[in-house]
Formats: structure tokens, sequence, C-alpha cells
């Protein structure tokens, strides 16, 4: 099972070189195509989603999810907002959204 993000393709980057499978889409409607594909695929345990992209991700593929325990959807504040607020470390920030999300540590 595989980690994934689902972002715009500006942010992609910055996941790319963190080392994670990185899935791009610009609209709402091609974020909640590409997040049904890789829900089907049952290929992923995590796919973090930019709530700049996909405000709600369980909402907008509730119908793929039915059923199913994983993969566990991680939605994220789009990293500008996050920064914007204060933050100053990507990896702290992403190491405090998994454990709140699924409740422990991961490091990737």
């Amino acid at each position: 099972m595989k980690i994934a993000v689902l972002t715009d393709p500006e942010t992609a980057t910055g996941f790319r070189l963190g080392g994670l499978e990185v899935h791009t889409a610009q609209t709402v409607a091609e974020a909640t195509e590409r997040l049904t594909g890789m829900i089907e695929t049952d290929g992923f345990a995590l796919i973090a989603v930019d709530e700049g992209l996909l405000p709600e991700p369980y909402e907008a593929v509730e119908r793929a999810m039915r059923g199913r325990d994983l993969p566990v959807l991680l939605p994220f504040a789009p990293l500008a907002q996050a920064f914007a607020a204060g933050e100053e470390d990507a990896t702290e920030y992403m190491r405090r959204l998994v454990k709140s999300t699924i409740g422990y540590d991961i490091k990737l």
C-alpha cells in the first residue's frame, strides 16, 4: 500500500521532492475524477488531498468510498495558507496533519 498526494500542479513539485507519489488536478471536477480513480485502484493506504482543490474530499467521493476502510483521506489546508498562518516547517506541518487524522506518527 502506498501514500499519495492529490494537489494542484504548482504545489505538486514540493511533494515530489519529498519522495511522495503525486497526482494533480486543476478543477474540482478533475480532482473528484482523479480521487475516485485512485480509490478504485485499491493501491493506496493514505491519500492527502489539498482542500484548496477539493474542499470536502469524503463528500466528493462518498460513493467510491462506500464499504471501504482504505484509503484514509487526509484533507490538508493549502500549504500557502498554512505557512501564511505562521507555520514554518513543512515536515512538522505534515506530521501533525497525519497524526491528527490517524492518531499516530508515520515517518515518511
